[in-house]
């Protein structure tokens, strides 16, 4: 295996024309803080992307940013910071609850279409990407969108890119729009209700002109291991609202009123709130270190507790809401219960679910991805050959539908 980080674009494309002339295999990396998920790719050569990094442009009064893809997410974000912005997608830390170490990159960001809490309101990551530049499976640089609209393929390359995990191209420079940082940040937290009165509370925040940024269900199970235990007693219904200290102040105190018909209301404020919606984002509840198999899953807000519930009649699970409940992070107490998993899901309206965490045993049996459509497959596989028609970058490691 070699490992190979190469400091230009061009020094990348010869590694890759030299692998597709000998039909060698490569594994594409950025910071390798997702290492383990979808098939193993242990002991090909590597291409990793780090040597690549810098801002190459960032306005802020134009909202948009260009990074080359090996760049720290850190430094990407201490920029924005420092202007008052911020990546509206909200892009979530693996590192814990995966237990891989490494550094993310705002490349590895994109190409894993990583988002956080935000996403129902924002859109996810590949909906803030403008631009790419990268180098297909023949060695050659291709850039779409951003700067460069001219697309002579018919295909969105900016889309295809943005959550392919790098099965179709090595990416090299990403361009993204960015938004103004809120100023305030408060979380109404209404204690004591089980899962399906908390999709009722969720969906009637939802639809109050309050501007809620985040919802999330936190059962008793996983209710302590947040702020430190330092939520109110039972089960914690949590909803974020952002802005200027005045406005959230004022829709605080409307959404607070409005949901005591639910049950016990109390508020939390800027750092509180700030790092209770991290630790929702990250999966602090699952950082446990061990690797009890850890799902992802993305469902209709109405149907996520009825997928847990369904599964808990037959299976050892844990469990907690995002999305307003359409987002399902779910451990499972022994075995990935894959088959149970997705024939539920396909039951309660369709979704998809993508195994974060599991032992080599498990992975080496179960497919990390969701099964594609046979029609999305077939299209998803006339992409690939046409981008890498050698199947040189990550083989076998197929994506399923992303969210």
């Amino acid at each position: 295996m070699i490992d190979m980080m190469p400091a230009t674009e061009e020094a990348a494309a010869d590694i890759i024309r030299g692998h597709a002339a000998a039909g060698r295999p490569i594994a594409i990396y950025g910071g390798n803080t997702r290492s383990g998920l979808g098939s193993q790719l242990a002991g090909m050569d590597r291409l990793r992307s780090a040597g690549l990094s810098g801002v190459v442009a960032y306005n802020p009064g134009e909202m948009v940013m260009s990074v080359r893809a090996g760049t720290p997410l850190a430094e990407v974000e201490a920029a924005l910071e420092e202007n008052g912005q911020m990546m509206a997608f909200e892009p979530m830390d693996h590192r814990p609850a995966m237990g891989t170490s490494g550094v993310p990159t705002i490349g590895g960001i994109f190409a894993a279409n990583v988002s956080g809490p935000r996403r129902f309101v924002a859109g996810a990551a590949r909906d803030s990407l403008l631009g790419v530049r990268f180098i297909n499976g023949k060695g050659e640089l291709i850039a779409a969108g951003g700067r460069v609209m001219k697309n002579v393929t018919g295909l969105d390359l900016v889309k295809l890119m943005a959550g392919s995990q790098g099965t179709l191209g090595f990416l090299t420079e990403v361009t993204f729009k960015v938004l103004p940082r809120p100023k305030a940040s408060a979380t109404i937290v209404v204690s004591g209700l089980n899962d399906p009165q908390a999709a009722a509370a969720m969906a009637t925040a939802m639809s109050l002109p309050v501007e809620v940024s985040g919802a999330a269900h936190l059962p008793q199970t996983v209710k302590a291991r947040f702020l430190g235990g330092a939520l109110p007693e039972g089960e914690a219904t949590v909803l974020r609202l952002e802005g200027l200290e005045a406005s959230v102040a004022v829709r605080a105190d409307k959404l607070a009123a409005d949901m005591e018909r639910f049950g016990a209301v109390s508020k939390i404020r800027n750092e509180q709130s700030h790092v209770l919606w991290r630790e929702i984002r990250d999966v602090m509840p699952y950082a446990d270190g061990t690797q009890r198999p850890l799902w992802r899953v993305s469902v209709a807000p109405t149907a996520g507790h009825q997928l847990v519930a369904a599964l808990r009649l037959e299976a050892g699970v844990d469990a907690y809401y995002d999305w307003q409940g359409g987002l399902v992070w779910m451990r499972m107490e022994a075995d990935a219960e894959a088959d149970a998993l997705r024939r539920y899901i396909k039951a309660l309206g369709g979704g998809h679910a993508t195994l974060i965490r599991a032992s080599d045993r498990v992975r080496s049996a179960v497919a990390a991805f969701e099964p594609l459509d046979p029609a999305v497959a077939l299209l998803s596989r006339h992409v690939k050959e046409k981008l890498d028609p050698k199947g040189i970058f990550n083989p076998g490691k197929m994506t399923g539908a992303a969210s």
